[in-house]
């Protein structure tokens, strides 16, 4: 598979965020509403394209899952980027629904490409657990939980996860892919207001992987498990009928990063290797 740009064409970049609530997830369906839907279709139609366009997202968010830090890209033809780019921003803004909008548009390097260039991915999951519940203006994007949490011992049983591991046992398995990640950062703090957020950032995602792995710790706040419960799941290398994926309202894409222009060939091509672990070659 090639990332090259074909001559006369320009790769564009498009940061965006979504509230998930009304979405099928992100990847287009045919009777269902999707993010990339919505979007492809609004930019056929604001540049007057005879020609459906086709978008390439850094991360392909399940249904109900919000998004502030989504990074997406598309080929456009030379003569309708600069008939367009400059007003392109606020077109879409007038012709998305509200519950997704475009923030920035700009040239990619032609060597961009929004899934095989990063090199992280950082989400967030909110969980509320006072006794009284969630506020109703976060309830969309907050989870309730009806036992007190203890973040410290959270914390505990996320040092257990971080690394390079198989996370079979926090994955759906999907035919063909490996479930080979590398969890970079994994850890809960409470806001101001109570909440208990985990961060949690890895060079990228299986299905459920995140919701999975809240599952897991929750279970371990709320006193039904120990602190070494997550890390004796992942070991396992099999789902565990004990952990839950939490629901998908919790969770939040918050940011993609990406190396310096002049790396992202060099990326391109290692994400697309298919990864192994020392010793299982």
């Amino acid at each position: 598979m090639s990332d090259e740009v074909e001559p006369g064409f320009v790769r564009v970049r498009l940061d965006l965020s979504y509230d998930g609530a009304e979405f099928s997830g992100w990847a287009k369906q045919r009777t269902r509403r999707t993010v990339q839907g919505d979007l492809e279709a609004a930019l056929q139609t604001v540049m007057r394209l005879r020609e459906p366009v086709s978008l390439t997202v850094a991360g392909r968010t399940d249904a109900g899952v919000h998004a502030r830090g989504q990074v997406a890209h598309l080929d456009l033809a030379e003569d309708v980027w600069a008939e367009h780019g400059e007003k392109l921003l606020r077109r879409l803004a007038g012709k998305l629904p509200q519950d997704v909008r475009v923030w920035r548009v700009a040239v990619a390097p032609r060597a961009f490409n929004a899934r095989f260039s990063a090199v992280w991915r950082r989400y967030a999951y909110r969980v509320g657990d006072q006794q009284a519940g969630v506020d109703p203006l976060l309830r969309g994007h907050v989870l309730w939980h009806d036992r007190p949490l203890d973040v410290d011992l959270m914390n505990e049983a996320a040092g257990k996860l971080l690394g390079e591991h198989d996370f079979a046992a926090y994955c759906k398995k999907r035919e063909g892919a490996t479930t080979i990640r590398k969890l970079l950062d994994l850890h809960w703090e409470r806001t101001p207001d109570g909440i208990a957020v985990a961060t949690v950032r890895a060079d990228a995602f299986c299905h459920n992987m995140v919701r999975a792995l809240v599952g897991s710790m929750l279970l371990v706040g709320d006193g039904h498990r120990p602190a070494e419960f997550p890390g004796e799941v992942l070991a396992a290398g099999v789902r565990n009928s004990a952990v839950n994926v939490v629901r998908p309202h919790g969770l939040t894409l918050e940011e993609v990063g990406y190396p310096a222009d002049d790396q992202l060939a060099a990326r391109n091509l290692l994400a697309r290797n298919l990864r192994t672990l020392p010793g299982c070659l």
